[in-house]
């Protein structure tokens, strides 16, 4: 990229069809630094109104939203993410936007900027809402590792609940997290990172193959397994499957000099199962619970799985 100067990179920025965003990772609050005109026009903003502002206020009074907490998970992780959100322009419309947050980093590996690529998807889930299909299909698969997106896994979640709750089955969720995926990236450089998740991510999946398992993107470097235990799946089947899963993964025996277990890539495991006939459970508690496991596991700073107790 040496042969292009800053001039002709900031036309390129100036003149993209999507919105694009810069914010300043060092400076507090994460202002803004840099929007193009298609941004402008997404939100009604002009680059003024909102240079040195944190993004927040696009989202008004409206801060509950889990792709708020996912962003904030990302930031604090220094990781990328992609959410959809209910931003509002200045004249207060709705507006649904698809967002890829992608961090920027220094030659010493610092996260220094991070930068917000945005696309409307008000008239896509418009059309979404007037059928029977629920999330449509561009928003159903990850573009990096081809498996099921945050999003689909979310509403399958939801769906997968009220069936368990009706069945008095439990549901489990596994949270697999590459172990020092941001270092990997550091070495390799992103598209080796985005080749080496989608590596990992194949292998999980084809270690879940019933019918009934839904693996999905998570966020960042996480993989996430979704198991109704239908046809008699015990809970202990899939712990021990989970467990079958992270040593097949360090098997594999990718290379990772950087490795904080080994030098090769690794997973670690957060697993959770709840029954969902229980008044005090909800989806949101599983995905909790399997979090904090997945959590606690990482800080041993070891590939392995870490069982939440029920």
């Amino acid at each position: 990229m040496s042969q292009f100067d800053s001039a002709f990179v900031q036309r390129i920025l100036d003149s993209a069809p999507e919105g694009i965003v810069i914010c300043d990772a060092r400076a507090g609050d994460f202002p803004v630094v840099y929007m193009n005109a298609a941004f402008e026009k997404l939100t009604g903003y002009a680059a003024g109104e909102l240079m040195g502002s944190n993004l927040r206020v696009l989202q008004g009074a409206d801060r509950d939203q889990d792709g708020r907490r996912r962003i904030s998970d990302a930031l604090a992780r220094g990781e990328e993410c992609r959410v959809l959100l209910r931003n509002y322009r200045k004249s207060g419309e709705l507006v649904w936007s698809e967002m890829y947050l992608q961090p920027m980093r220094d030659d010493a590996g610092a996260v220094t900027h991070y930068v917000g690529f945005f696309r409307d998807a008000s008239s896509r889930l418009k059309s979404a809402e007037r059928s029977t299909e629920g999330l449509p299909a561009w928003l159903r698969e990850d573009r990096v590792t081809g498996l099921s997106s945050r999003a689909w896994c979310d509403e399958l979640l939801e769906r997968e609940w009220l069936i368990a709750r009706r069945e008095e089955r439990p549901l489990t969720l596994v949270l697999f997290d590459i172990d020092a995926m941001g270092l990997y990236n550091d070495t390799f450089g992103k598209s080796a990172g985005d080749a080496c998740l989608k590596r990992i991510g194949r292998t999980i999946a084809g270690a879940f193959r019933r019918g009934s398992d839904v693996v999905a993107r998570w966020d960042g470097g996480i993989i996430a397994v979704l198991a109704a235990h239908r046809d008699g799946v015990s809970v202990g089947a899939v712990v021990e499957h989970t467990q079958a899963t992270v040593r097949k993964v360090a098997e594999m025996r990718v290379h990772h000099p950087r490795s904080p277990n080994q030098k090769y890539v690794t997973v670690t495991a957060g697993l959770a199962t709840v029954f969902p006939q229980r008044e005090e459970q909800s989806p949101a508690r599983l995905v909790e619970r399997a979090a904090n496991a997945l959590a606690e596991a990482k800080r041993e700073l070891r590939g392995g799985l870490n069982q939440a107790p029920d």
